[in-house]
């Protein structure tokens, strides 16, 4: 009869396995499992070995299964996603509880998620929460995070991401600034008005207008330039000229009547917002129960998306 320290050395021998094939290469699999590509490929020769089969053809650029290989594949994948949760129902029976250290966008953080935080803390009274406001793009794991709420394309695929809310980019200006200047009719009309640029925008001084894949970009040259939307939105409403920002930032404004839309058919296609954490192999309780909070209360049409036009 197996020990159970072996039973789990084969199971992670069959974790490794798959996972290279599911991403087609050691290297992305050893990110993955947090291994170094070395162990990687030293449990899979020992799977080889033990099995007495080949089960990855291997060139210096690519990795593919063996018939052995894929025969095996289909039925490890079940025996590892079994196991794992067989591993989490254990898990879960304890109360979420440790610290949890947040990374969140400034803007977006202090203005949605202060309710949502102080929430969950009354909620879940034995979990800590540590959260940093910041624009930078934090290492979660190189920093010690646990979660990231992230605005936008997300490039690194070494995390999970689980998807919150949409974000519209709205163009919005003051009915004042409009009674003076006219509002633009078409896109490259913006050039001969005063604009205000977010800095937090990708790239600030282009603004794409127009949804799916033949959008339209203007290059624009402003005095005013802020890094936060706010504020921006601040000098819009003081009618010093037009901006763009994310809809939550402008929403209040645009339901009481000091700023209003403009180009709304030429609108570019919304952001997306993600809760991002770190592949693990047991996800711990606290992380789990907090995305599936924040999943929860974002759910259904946007609160910064209603009540104005």
């Amino acid at each position: 009869m197996l020990s159970a320290e072996k039973t789990v050395d084969r199971i992670e021998e069959l974790r490794v396995f798959v996972t290279i094939a599911d991403l087609q290469g050691f290297a992305p699999a050893a990110r993955r499992l947090g291994i170094s590509p070395a162990q990687a490929s030293k449990l899979v020769a020992r799977l080889e070995d033990r099995l007495n089969a080949q089960l990855f053809n291997r060139t210096t650029r690519d990795v593919s299964l063996t018939d052995s290989g894929r025969i095996l594949h289909a039925r490890a994948r079940v025996l590892v996603e079994e196991y794992d949760q067989l591993e989490r129902s254990a898990h879960e029976t304890a109360a979420p509880r440790g610290l949890l250290k947040l990374s969140a966008p400034v803007s977006f953080g202090i203005q949605q998620l202060g309710s949502v935080l102080s929430d969950f803390a009354a909620a879940y009274p034995q979990v800590s929460l540590e959260v940093q406001f910041a624009d930078r793009m934090v290492n979660l794991v190189d920093e010690g995070f646990d979660v990231a709420v992230r605005i936008g394309t997300l490039s690194d695929s070494s995390l999970i991401a689980r998807k919150l809310a949409t974000i519209r980019f709205v163009t919005v200006a003051s009915p004042q600034y409009l009674a003076k200047r006219g509002a633009p009719r078409e896109p490259d009309e913006i050039t001969n008005h005063d604009v205000i640029l977010d800095l937090n925008l990708p790239d600030p001084s282009v603004w794409v207008f127009g949804k799916g894949l033949k959008p339209a970009a203007v290059r624009l040259n402003s005095r005013l330039r802020f890094s936060n939307p706010y504020i921006c939105v601040a000098a819009a409403c003081a009618g010093l000229g037009i901006t763009r920002v994310p809809a939550f930032a402008a929403a209040e404004n645009l339901r009481n009547g000091r700023l209003t839309t403009l180009l709304r058919q030429h609108e570019p296609d919304p952001a997306t917002i993600y809760a991002v954490y770190p592949h693990a192999r047991h996800l711990a309780s606290k992380v789990r129960v907090f995305v599936d909070f924040l999943a929860y209360r974002f759910t259904g049409e946007a609160e910064w998306h209603r009540g104005w036009r």
